[in-house]
């Protein structure tokens, strides 16, 4: 039962992370004024590994379950459903645009393109952490319902004795 709790969790946060990664690293290309299918790809395969390690170092379950059983909400509540997409968001989102714009910014600047780092970057992570709540908030739900058997509840808030 463990190892099958361990892989809807890891399905889940590959789904999640490709996802996430997908519209990110599009949202960032489409919105540089230089869109390039080579530059998406490589931003978006980058985005994808970042997002896997992240994964592979939080605990995102048991993140969720501590920030639900803490804040004393309903599991199943939209408040609550809000409250773990906030906390996913700033797990993973800020790490990826800066990474992206990162990316970006050293390609532009060895172009010759003068601009300074911070206001690319903030303005990046505003419209990346808007975008990527949410993605969060709409995807998580439909993720866990596919990758987490009815007979299993394995979502945010669900613990081993609350079948």
């Amino acid at each position: 039962m463990k190892k099958e709790q361990i892989m809807m969790g890891l399905k889940m946060n590959i789904a999640m992370g490709v996802t996430l990664s997908f519209f990110l690293s599009l949202q960032g290309n489409l919105l540089s004024g230089h869109f390039t299918l080579s530059a998406w790809l490589i931003s978006f395969v980058v985005s994808v590994l970042v997002s896997f390690v992240v994964c592979l170092i939080v605990p995102m379950r048991k993140v969720t379950d501590v920030v639900i059983q803490k804040s004393k909400l309903n599991p199943v509540s939209i408040p609550c459903r809000a409250l773990v997409t906030l906390v996913s968001d700033c797990i993973f989102t800020p790490i990826m645009t800066f990474l992206m714009v990162l990316m970006a910014y050293k390609s532009a600047v060895k172009q010759g393109a003068e601009m300074p780092f911070g206001p690319m970057f903030l303005k990046s992570l505003i419209l990346s952490m808007l975008t990527g709540f949410i993605l969060i908030f709409i995807l998580q739900p439909i993720f866990l319902k596919k990758f987490c058997p009815i007979h299993e509840p394995c979502g945010p808030g669900y613990s081993k004795g609350d079948e």
